[in-house]
């Protein structure tokens, strides 16, 4: 006898059936459009330790070998101490060649930190930074209760207390541009490395930052190919284990290793669990009945309508991010 609802959904939906398969089918389309439609000789990956940067390295050096990929550290003054470490052990398991390129001196020159912290100041007048750290984040509850996306600042001084603020509209757009010259920056320097060594350019993103907007545009947006952009966050993870990417990075907490004060990246823009995010983003992009994902999930019917509005909105304020240029 059948129950009321025959379910097909359930958190297992996400889990890949032939990891090797998988891997297989990137490398060999990888190496078909670097070599085939790119007629690019090897591949510059920009690398910092993170999960993505790290899987698409290691897939890069499978599809084209090792000789044949060079990462590019690309560290600034407000970079984690630990980026470089992992980075080096990444490079080392794979038999990749890489460089460092300190950006500091040109986000200095571009006022990239002096923009940041005048509109911190205006908020905080106390800021000053040898004194505090700073970040921003934003509601996570509002994902559920139908509010729009409200971003707060947050100064942390030596000692560790923390104050926190409402952003108005108007600082928060010039924190988010000051600090985009992180992105461009990097993406400029790998750029370099790819022209001098008729390389191609491979981005990072996996499938969530892409459809939610969560880039630069022309910055980590802005690379010549993006082998996991097809791929949910806990699909990343599995493919990193395959491939035997260093256990330290694979615990990692996924980070924007953006501002001074360290900062996850469910508390800046996702504002959930990547594993809660995955399964709700597949039922919302497969158009899963709500009774289906409360069964599997526990989160009650409203909740999901609500999530789901946000998402909505994420597409529709990012969608200019993935446009190309209009040209008449």
């Amino acid at each position: 006898m059948k129950t009321a609802i025959e379910i097909s959904f359930s958190k297992d939906i996400l889990i890949l059936a032939n990891v090797g398969q998988e891997v297989a089918k990137i490398t060999t389309k990888l190496r078909e459009d670097i070599h085939g439609k790119l007629k690019r000789n090897g591949a510059v990956i920009g690398i910092s330790g993170g999960i993505d940067s790290s899987v698409t390295l290691a897939l890069a050096a499978l599809a084209l070998g090792g000789d044949n990929v060079l990462g590019v550290m690309l560290p600034e003054k407000d970079s984690s101490s630990d980026s470089k470490e992992f980075a080096l052990k990444l490079a080392e398991r794979f038999n990749v060649q890489t460089v460092e390129e300190d950006i500091t001196k040109s986000l200095e020159g571009l006022g990239c930190y002096q923009r940041r912290d005048e509109a911190v100041s205006s908020i905080f007048p106390e800021y000053v930074p040898i004194n505090y750290k700073m970040k921003i984040g934003i509601n996570k509850s509002g994902i559920n209760q139908n509010l729009p996306p409200v971003f707060s600042l947050t100064i942390i001084d030596k000692e560790g207390t923390e104050k926190s603020k409402l952003l108005p509209a108007r600082e928060y757009l010039q924190i988010v541009a000051a600090s985009n010259f992180k992105q461009r920056s990097r993406m400029s320097m790998l750029y370099y490395h790819g022209e001098r060594m008729h390389y191609a350019v491979v981005g990072t993103p996996n499938k969530h930052e892409v459809e939610q907007g969560f880039f630069v545009k022309h910055g980590d947006g802005g690379a010549d190919i993006m082998p996991i952009a097809h791929l949910y966050k806990s699909q990343v993870y599995q493919l990193a284990e395959y491939l035997g990417v260093p256990e330290e990075i694979i615990k990692r907490t996924p980070t924007t290793d953006t501002y001074t004060a360290e900062q996850t990246q469910e508390e800046f823009f996702f504002q959930m669990p990547y594993q809660d995010m995955d399964l709700l983003w597949y039922a919302y992009e497969n158009n899963i009945d709500p009774l289906e994902i409360h069964i599997a999930t526990g989160k009650s019917i409203e909740e999901i309508k609500l999530i789901f509005k946000n998402f909505n909105r994420k597409q529709k304020t990012t969608e200019y991010l993935r446009m190309s240029p209009i040209k008449y």
